[in-house]
């Protein structure tokens, strides 16, 4: 056998509302599958999405829209001074560069204002504010934050200042009093709930100018794909048709940028906006100032556009290399001290709060772990940190109940961000690892690739992958489609780079073939024998090379449900095919006592188990690799030997 990697969990979606849709749309009743179990279940609702037929809702549907834009009026023909106040991550640079590009265009005297992460830290702030009454501010809109600032609401309003709040974060059980709050989630006519920061702020833009402002959706696209938001509904139309205007974008910052990467704007997609642009936008922000990057989009000169995203680019670099660091003296706390948390929750003095974030992630990616990374600052007697978790346990709700001991916090269930007292560090260790007993079963421990359908060779075609990319973009809450071929015949297997660490298999079923390409996968090759029957999952992709186009899979998981056969006897160094195997699932079995002399194993010594009767014949084999080292006496031996193997894999 050969176990998978992670726990398949198959989809389940209703046979009838598949039939009515494929037969409605003229579609493959594969992509039907694909639509209804993403929440497209009538024909209607799935007509709109996969025929893109979807529009944008009234902005006016979203809690004191009117009062904002009434406000943001008299401020404009008043002259005041308007004051954008946005966060440091791609999503919070995106929505600063929509606001503010909305007020420009209705004249307004506009500025933007980014709090610096290490001096000052998340969300509004009172230094800030009173800042900002010093340069005349009297209206200030928040974007991508302030649903938590309750203190400073009252500040502003002590300050003569009117606060304008729009933000998508989860809002607590107390808003702040602003003279607007635009949040989707406390907006009940709103039909869709989960908008990204730059989403929400571009409805106040809709509204505000009167008319849909297409010309910035290449920066919305990147602030709704950057922040993981789900791509369904109103953030898929924003990524949507964020890339088709990213692809013919006069922006010159984003066409700098897209130089840096080393690709062409006008061949953007989904990916190069998740892996290039987005991080390299939430660069600056982690290492310094994120109002470069806020520059970078708004400029309207090229040289100042090349310079910045050279910058840029280099602040990337540099975070890569600081996330490489904290990520390895993070994993070395955890194996030293708290291997068997249920919680991981690591701090240290030093590590860079602004890259904390993507260690958390790395940790998850390791361990399978709610994790929490905190930076440590002595002087202040406080740590900083982000946590993102997994499937099973809400980080948010699961936080809020620590409230006493976490005076700022925020987020989502699967990330958050918090500042605590040094002396809390344990506490909260605690608390979280309690509550991850009660919550947690050890099957949530395996991590979890969700199967969207199960199909056979014969239904692959270039036309069915073609359909199914009609969904795109994908991101999450509308992911890459992913199939499951079961049982299904190897015909052939090589291992392809120059270091053989990729797997290309050739798959056949009913006579049928398939390519498929496991990246990675190169070392389970010598853990599948030939002939085997392979349940694999995967995403289907358009080969295409000279012109020719096929079908193949991209592996992303792999299962041998069988015992199976490996016949190794033309192997001219039995003791480096040994050592090849995994230590803890190998069993070598002798039937005669100078079999390990005669095969010069005796650094295996202590690991062969002699067998020489029906007694010693029934060992437990189960989950190893059983290597017979030589021909056992006796028919019935072999009977013996054979009936307990059948449960693991034979080496022969």
């Amino acid at each position: 056998m050969l176990a998978s990697k992670t726990r398949w969990n198959m989809k389940q979606v209703n046979a009838q509302q598949v039939q009515m849709i494929a037969q409605a749309l003229h579609i493959a009743p594969l992509v039907a599958t694909l639509l209804v179990s993403r929440g497209y279940d009538t024909v209607e609702a799935a007509r709109s999405f996969f025929e893109q037929r979807q529009s944008f809702h009234s902005p006016f549907l979203l809690n004191d829209m009117q009062k904002a834009v009434e406000r943001i009026e008299k401020a404009i023909t008043k002259g005041e001074h308007i004051l954008v106040f946005g966060d440091y991550d791609a999503d919070g640079v995106s929505s600063t560069v929509v606001m503010v590009s909305a007020l420009r265009e209705k004249g307004a005297n506009v500025s933007f204002y980014i709090p610096n992460r290490f001096s000052e830290g998340y969300g509004p702030n009172e230094q800030a504010f009173r800042l900002a009454k010093e340069q005349g501010v009297s209206l200030i809109i928040t974007v991508d934050t302030g649903i938590s600032a309750l203190h400073e609401a009252n500040v502003a309003k002590q300050l003569g200042i009117d606060l304008i709040i729009t933000d998508h974060h989860e809002p607590g059980p107390v808003l702040p009093e602003s003279y607007a709050t635009i949040h989707p989630k406390i907006s009940p006519n709103y039909p869709f709930k989960h908008l990204a920061g730059v989403g929400v702020a571009f409805k106040l833009a809709h509204a505000l100018i009167g008319r849909v402002p297409y010309e910035w959706l290449d920066v919305v696209a990147i602030g709704t794909i950057a922040d993981l938001v789900p791509l369904q509904d109103e953030n898929h139309l924003f990524a949507r048709l964020g890339i088709e205007q990213f692809r013919q974008t006069n922006r010159l910052g984003l066409q700098a940028l897209c130089k840096q990467c080393g690709v062409s704007h006008t061949a953007v997609t989904e990916d190069t906006i998740a892996f290039m642009i987005g991080p390299r936008i939430n660069a600056a922000g982690r290492l310094d100032c994120a109002d470069p990057a806020v520059q970078l989009l708004l400029t309207t000169d090229v040289h100042e556009a090349d310079t910045l995203a050279e910058q840029i680019d280099m602040m990337n670099r540099e975070r890569q290399q600081l996330v490489n660091d904290i990520t390895e003296e993070a994993i070395q706390l955890v194996e030293q001290h708290y291997v068997d948390d249920r919680v991981l929750v690591v701090a240290k003095e030093g590590w860079n709060v602004g890259v904390i974030g993507i260690v958390a992630s790395r940790l998850v990616e390791r361990f399978y772990r709610p994790t929490i990374v905190l930076s440590i600052d002595q002087e202040k007697g406080v740590a900083k940190g982000s946590a993102r978790s997994i499937e099973g346990f809400d980080l948010f709700a699961n936080l809020s109940n620590c409230r006493d001991i976490l005076p700022h916090f925020g987020g989502h269930p699967m990330a958050a961000g918090m500042t605590l007292s040094l002396h809390d560090v344990d506490e909260l260790r605690h608390r979280l690892n309690e509550a991850a007993k009660q919550q947690l079963t050890p099957e949530h421990f395996v991590p979890v690739t969700h199967v969207d359908v199960c199909c056979s060779i014969s239904d692959v075609s270039l036309e069915l992958i073609e359909q199914m990319n009609r969904l795109a973009p994908f991101g999450m809450g509308n992911p890459k489609p992913r199939v499951l071929l079961e049982r299904v015949q190897l015909d052939t297997l090589r291992k392809i780079g120059t270091d053989q660490s990729h797997l290309k298999l050739l798959l056949v079923e009913d006579g049928k073939t398939l390519e498929a390409i496991g990246f990675g996968f190169g070392h389970i090759g010598d853990e599948i024998a030939p002939n085997a029957r392979l349940s694999v999952v995967g995403e289907l992709s358009i080969n295409e090379w000279n012109n020719f186009r096929k079908p193949q899979l991209m592996i992303q998981d792999i299962a041998v449900n069988e015992w199976q056969l490996f016949d190794v006897r033309h192997i001219r160094q039995p003791s480096k095919f040994m050592a090849s195997l995994p230590k803890e699932k190998r069993l070598f079995v002798a039937f005669h006592r100078d079999t390990a002399d005669e095969l010069q194993l005796s650094a295996y010594a202590n690991e062969i188990v002699y067998v020489q009767s029906e007694q010693e014949a029934a060992i437990d084999v189960s989950g190893k690799y059983v290597v017979l080292l030589d021909l056992p006496p006796s028919q019935q031996i072999v009977k013996v030997c054979v009936s307990k193997i059948f449960v693991g894999d034979i080496q022969e």
